[in-house]
Parts: C-alpha cells; sequence; structure tokens
C-alpha cells in the first residue's frame, strides 16, 4: 500500500502532530509510530508495569496511560521520557481511561472496583468523584452528552452512572459474564457491549422519566466462539468492530447487525484493542503476536504492521482529527 492510498492516515495540510498511532501493552513500553510508514518514532519506558489502556486528550498532545497502581500522562512532543502528571492515589490496576470532550476532566476505572473523575483544570489535580462499583471494573466509557459513564465490571453489570445528578442505574445482561467491553455510539443512540463468553449486547437508547438514559435491548449476537476483549462502533456509527481471544476482529453493520468482515492473519493470536480511523475506513488492532495492523475495511486486508513490541499489543491510541 502507498501512502497515497490512506489519506485519512497523511492528509495534506496536517501537521505530523495531528496524527498520532500509540501502542503499548505487557513489554512495559509505550511506542509512538508514523502511521503511514509503520516506521517507530518514539519508545517511552513504562518500566512499573504493562500499560492496559491508552487515551489521547483532547485538544493537546498529552496520552494517558493506565496501568497497575498508576495513571501517567505524558507529552507526546516533548523530548523528555518522564511523565508530565502521575496521578496519586490510585490502588490495583487501572483498567480504563478516557476525557471530556474538552479535556477538562478524566475517567478512570479500575481493578479496585471504583470509577473516578479527575478534575484537569486545576494546577493540585484530585479525583473529584468516585462511583462504587462493588466488583472490580473492566472497562468505561462516557456517552458523547458528556453527562454518563457506563461502567462494566466483573460480576457482569453496567452501571450507568449519572455525573450530573450522581445516581446510576445497572443492568445485568447475563449473570456470570464479566463485561469485557462497552461502547456508545458517536450519535448517543446505541450501546453495545461484550462478555467473557463471546457475547455482544447491543441496546438502543432513549430518554427514559428517570435521570439517567433508558436502554431497550436490541440485539444479541453470539459475536465469537470465545473470550471477546473489546467492542467498539466507527465514527459514522455505521460499523460496530469486537475482537476476541479467538484471534479475529469482527467487522459488523449497524443497520442489520450482520457479519461483514472477519479480520485474520496466520500470526495473529488474541486481539486486545482497536481503533478506527475518523473516515471509519481503516482500522487498527493489537494483537499478542506483538504486532499492531492496519486494515482496510472494504478488503478485509492488511495494510500496514508495526513491529517493535517484545510481548503482546493490548492497548491502542489513534487520532487524526486537525486540533487547536
Amino acid at each position: 500500500m502507498t501512502t497515497e492510498e490512506v489519506p485519512v492516515v497523511e492528509d495534506a495540510g496536517k501537521r505530523v502532530d495531528d496524527v498520532i498511532l500509540a501502542t503499548a501493552g505487557y513489554d512495559h513500553s509505550l511506542r509512538i509510530w508514523q502511521a503511514c510508514s509503520g516506521v517507530c518514532l518514539r519508545t517511552l519506558q513504562h518500566p512499573d508495569s504493562q500499560v492496559n489502556a491508552l487515551e489521547i486528550m483532547p485538544e493537546h498532545n498529552w496520552i494517558a496511560a493506565a496501568s497497575f497502581q498508576h495513571i501517567r500522562m505524558y507529552d507526546l512532543l516533548s523530548s523528555n521520557a518522564n511523565p508530565v502528571i502521575n496521578f496519586e492515589g490510585v490502588s490495583k490496576n487501572v483498567t480504563a481511561v478516557g476525557f471530556q470532550e474538552d479535556g477538562k476532566w478524566m475517567f478512570t476505572g479500575g481493578e479496585d472496583g471504583t470509577a473516578k473523575i479527575w478534575d484537569l483544570r486545576t494546577c493540585n489535580i484530585q479525583c473529584q468523584k468516585v462511583y462504587e462499583c462493588s466488583a472490580p471494573v473492566n472497562c468505561a466509557v462516557l456517552h458523547p452528552n458528556q453527562g454518563e459513564l457506563y461502567v462494566g465490571d466483573q460480576t457482569g453489570a453496567i452501571h450507568i452512572w449519572d455525573l450530573r445528578t450522581n445516581q446510576n442505574d445497572q443492568l445485568i445482561p447475563e449473570p456470570d459474564a464479566s463485561i469485557q467491553s462497552v461502547d456508545v455510539d458517536a450519535a448517543g443512540n446505541l450501546v453495545a457491549a461484550v462478555n467473557n463468553k463471546g457475547m455482544c449486547y447491543v441496546w438502543n437508547m432513549r430518554d427514559g422519566t428517570q435521570q439517567t438514559s433508558r436502554l431497550v435491548p436490541l440485539m444479541k449476537l453470539s459475536a465469537h466462539k470465545n473470550y471477546a476483549l473489546k467492542c467498539k462502533f466507527s465514527p459514522d456509527s455505521t460499523i460496530l468492530a469486537t475482537t476476541s481471544a479467538d484471534q479475529t476482529a469482527k467487522i459488523w453493520s449497524v443497520e442489520d447487525f450482520s457479519l461483514q468482515k472477519t479480520l485474520t492473519d496466520p500470526s495473529q493470536r488474541w486481539v486486545w484493542d482497536l481503533a478506527f480511523t475518523s473516515d471509519s475506513r481503516y482500522l487498527f488492532t493489537g494483537s499478542s503476536d506483538n504486532f499492531a495492523r492496519l486494515w482496510d475495511l472494504e478488503s478485509g486486508t492488511v495494510q500496514r504492521e508495526y513491529a517493535g513490541h517484545q510481548k503482546a499489543v493490548i492497548s491502542i491510541a489513534f487520532r487524526d482529527t486537525v486540533i487547536g
């Protein structure tokens, strides 16, 4: 594939720092790549533990790395490899991290059974709100309305935490099946979740009479043969992608939830994480075979491999939209 074939990854008029691909995993390192060429531009060491989740801060060139007892923020444009912020007061593994759309605050979830809100607007950054789940948190995602946090836990519950009223609701799609990933589409109309039995559940979202949104069951998919790891809607809300320990990523049409593509590679192992390009035409995945890959979703073929990690790639963050 030539770089001209991936206009979203190398657009004319975009600065280098407008296109950020970051990967991390079990080798205790975070790598920054030139997405169009596959060249590793920078490696940041993360000696304490693996990186469980990555998220790029909106309107900034900072990236948050969630790991065991740490959340660290790195400046991707600085020559300093040390974190610019190290968040204190975290216990056990931090499994989820994300930002409010303007970067005013950050949310996290972890194996200590809590979801937390961190105010980033003050010099003395502290945890502002805490939601107790009473079970290890595997995943969390912010609704596009910026007011509801969806949290999936080890017992199989999805908690809907209304950040404005501090009220909460929960549903359990399948007892004794841990929620591994949850996502809300960009339009705020659909919620999807996958569990450790390979099932995928989809709900329509309706504004109910309660403070939080009401979820109406829409679809139940036997998405994978075993352990599902991640689900994510495309930016244009037409595709749902799921990944699994069955060594595949699958592409589902949101229109009727029919299977469109199964993304496989001979060396691919567990597929841990994924990220769409902004035009929804390409998908990045990270696998236990130490590779990240760029897939063309129309053809279902690998367009680029990112080699350099010594162990499994379990977290990916990508941005190709102009900031500032």
